[in-house]
């Protein structure tokens, strides 16, 4: 099976390369059709020629592909001046000397130019993603159970699971942000630790951060929200979550495993 490497230094943080790589507006752009707005785990992803790839990895390693005749595979490799954006594209070459041809010709010079023109939108997008304003999010654990809440408004989202959190005001750190909103919402104080899951694009100029928390002291009640509950780990899939929280699917249940 032929192979393409490429790979570039980006000057961001892994947990902001992740998250532009999440963003399904870097891969449309090149004919590839995708359910919504941020790359999911499991997703159907429809490109050019009938070509059909399903999601298989989406997280702070980067993210993976595969199909029946192509596999696409992202690595990130955090350094010290930013991430390495490690591309690994193979692909099976039709039969015959005319197969070998296109696949010379044709199909390695198509696949490096896109692989090319993805990485300068990648780098733009971490730009921006650096200079967004932060939504933060606290993944509460406490004996082996994840705290998720349910909205009740708008209409639109209403029912829907997410995070506790809240947008970060200007000239607040997010630590301190999502210390009072666990407040405002839960009624509870909470100890923040490291983040989980890489950033999430949210709009060009807003992105979600989630950190792991613990409640110091406390019982939790859904001030703002219709019900919060705990969940195990074998439950956080089959949540109706709000989209961006959906995203961080995988950190989530590793965070509890």
């Amino acid at each position: 099976m032929p192979e393409l490497r490429a790979s570039a230094l980006v000057e961001a943080p892994v947990q902001t390369v992740a998250g532009a790589l999440l963003d399904t507006s870097l891969i449309t752009k090149f004919g590839v059709k995708v359910a919504g707005p941020l790359l999911c785990l499991g997703d159907e992803l429809g490109g050019p020629l009938g070509v059909r790839l399903k999601v298989t990895r989406a997280d702070l390693s980067g993210v993976s592909a595969e199909g029946d005749f192509l596999s696409l595979r992202t690595d990130l490799v955090p350094t010290a001046a930013g991430t390495m954006v490690v591309d690994l594209v193979s692909w099976t070459t039709p039969g015959g000397l005319l197969g070998r041809f296109v696949d010379v010709t044709v199909g390695r010079g198509m696949a490096l130019r896109v692989l090319e023109q993805r990485g300068d939108a990648l780098a733009k997008r971490c730009e921006a993603l650096n200079q967004a304003c932060v939504v933060v999010g606290a993944a509460i654990v406490r004996d082996g159970l994840l705290l998720a809440q349910q909205r009740a408004y708008p209409e639109s989202h209403a029912g829907q699971w997410e995070l506790p959190g809240g947008r970060v005001e200007p000239g607040e750190e997010p630590v301190d942000a999502l210390v009072r909103e666990c407040d405002e919402e839960l009624g509870v104080p909470v100890v923040v630790g490291d983040q989980v899951g890489p950033d999430i694009p949210l709009k060009e100029d807003l992105l979600l951060r989630v950190y792991a928390a613990k409640l110091d002291g406390g019982e939790p009640e859904a001030l703002e929200h219709k019900a919060i509950r705990w969940l195990t780990a074998a439950e956080i899939p089959a949540l109706d979550w709000l989209p961006a929280d959906r995203v961080l699917v995988p950190a989530l249940e590793a965070l509890l495993r």
